[in-house]
């Protein structure tokens, strides 16, 4: 059996209990390097032959996976983060569709919930936005027409953007031409979100570029911007004492 299983983003603390006990139980593991903190694999059992997919093609990953689970064997590739998100799992899963192999998913926790923790922030504030936008901006990887970042901040809603802190310069004046945000909303960077050398930075779409650009950041960094980030916003109506649901009814004022 191959499972694809979240690492979550750095504290190796984040993994999920299943998570770690596939990863304890594999025979193999191939785990992306350039991102899952190496301090994970010291979930793995004693005698696991561990690959580091940083330096594999997508060839070379299935011809260790396969095999191996052919042989019988468990096998875990961990993946950064939630392996949903910008994992590039579909590929691999296709490859071992076709080679007839079972596998299954273990989610983890992303980067982009872990940059709300390190922050004390939550993404639907009512009054403020109840919606949020992942996505990332346009790179090597190109995004669909109907995806670029104007276009989706044109709603004014929280966003959290990944993979894209080394074109900060372009994001903020990508976010100002989607019409609802101004140069005041609210920015914040957290770079390693949950890894022991975390660092978080505040700003505006006004002053968030500079401010990257001389802290030096370019890489493994969450954007996240929107009005969930600043302080006025309504109470929600679940806990009012003058608000009936399925668990509680009203209290006279």
């Amino acid at each position: 059996m191959i499972t694809f299983v979240g690492a979550g983003s750095g504290d190796p603390e984040l993994i999920t209990i299943k998570g770690a006990k596939k990863l304890g139980e594999a025979d193999v593991v191939i785990y992306a390097g350039s991102l899952v903190n190496p301090a994970i694999l010291t979930h793995a059992k004693q005698g696991a032959a561990i690959y580091n997919s940083a330096s594999m093609t997508l060839d070379e990953v299935i011809a260790v996976m396969a095999p191996a689970a052919q042989a019988g064997k468990k096998v875990v590739r961990l993946h950064t983060g939630d392996p949903s998100i910008y994992g590039a799992i579909r590929e691999q899963m296709d490859r071992l569709d076709a080679l007839k192999l079972e596998y299954e998913v273990v989610p983890g926790v992303s980067s982009f919930v872990a940059s709300a923790a390190a922050l004390k922030k939550e993404f639907t504030l009512p009054s403020v936005s109840q919606t949020v936008i992942i996505t990332r901006h346009a790179g090597r990887t190109p995004v669909p027409e109907g995806e670029t970042l104007r276009k989706l901040a044109s709603h004014g809603s929280t966003m959290c953007i990944f993979l894209s802190v080394q074109m900060i310069s372009e994001v903020m004046d990508e976010l100002l031409q989607g019409g609802a945000y101004t140069k005041d909303t609210p920015v914040a960077i957290v770079q390693k979100a949950s890894w022991p050398d975390q660092r978080i930075f505040r700003g505006t779409i006004g002053t968030i570029a500079q401010i990257v650009q001389a802290e030096g950041i370019d890489r493994t960094a969450m954007i996240m911007v929107g009005g969930f980030l600043g302080d006025e916003y309504e109470l929600s109506r679940l806990y009012a004492a003058d608000f009936t649901h399925g668990f509680r009814e009203a209290k006279e004022a």
